[in-house]
């Protein structure tokens, strides 16, 4: 009995394609198997200190932003943005955060530990759009006579030394130091504050007061105040 032989030929890539076709089948350029595309993050290095946040940038596109956030200040500090935020950081110490954002828009950051968005903590990221110009204020001095001078105001943990005591009316310079450890200002309720000082740190602001009238000063930084960093003078004519 004979058997048939079955002849094998090699089919190319044109008759299969054609076969395909026929059979109501395309072959379709594409990635390759196993091959994915990832959208590139954008990433936003936040230095956080007292009392303000530096942003690496103040406009990002749409999508996802990796903020690395560093505490470079002596207290602790978060940051908080869009519903997240991060834990609370230690002086010197760092953490990520990943965020999507997804639409245009502005978003606002600060840090949550009480009273310090209040103090400057806080700011906008301009997500797909222009950052927001920076806002301008304007200060009206109303000139009192009197004889003026300067004050040398010691800040230290937890008081402040005023030099003189009796504080003159008119023009007053305050030559402010910080002869403290921790960061610490000098407040003049409603008249004007000056600078956060790091330790060691100096810094002047010129201010009018009124003769007869009663001011209170303090620190700004939380806390300060309650544990003795406030006070009241009344300047002479």
């Amino acid at each position: 009995m004979m058997r048939s032989h079955l002849t094998v030929r090699a089919v190319g890539v044109p008759a299969v394609a054609a076969a395909l076709a026929a059979g109501g089948f395309a072959l379709v350029p594409g990635r390759a198997a196993g091959t994915t595309q990832h959208a590139t993050a954008t990433t936003v290095t936040v230095a956080a200190s007292e009392f303000k946040f530096k942003l690496s940038r103040k406009t990002v596109p749409v999508g996802t932003v990796v903020f690395r956030v560093v505490n470079k200040g002596k207290i602790a500090h978060d940051f908080k943005i869009d519903g997240k935020k991060t834990p609370l950081l230690k002086p010197g110490k760092s953490a990520t955060l990943k965020v999507v954002f997804k639409k245009k828009g502005r978003f606002a950051y600060l840090c949550t530990v009480p009273g310090h968005a209040a103090l400057g903590m806080k700011g906008v990221l301009a997500v797909g759009t222009t950052a927001p110009p920076p806002s301008t204020t304007k200060t009206t001095t109303t000139t009192n006579p009197g004889p003026g001078g300067t004050v040398h105001v010691s800040e230290f943990e937890y008081g402040f030394t005023l030099s003189p005591s009796t504080i003159p009316s008119g023009n007053v310079t305050f030559v402010m130091t910080n002869t403290g450890t921790v960061t610490h200002d000098f407040d003049i309720s409603g008249v004007k504050a000056g600078p956060f000082l790091d330790a060691g740190k100096s810094a002047e602001m010129t201010v009018n007061l009124q003769a007869g009238r009663r001011y209170t000063y303090l620190c700004d930084v939380p806390g300060h105040a309650a544990l003795g960093m406030q006070g009241t003078f009344a300047p002479s004519p």
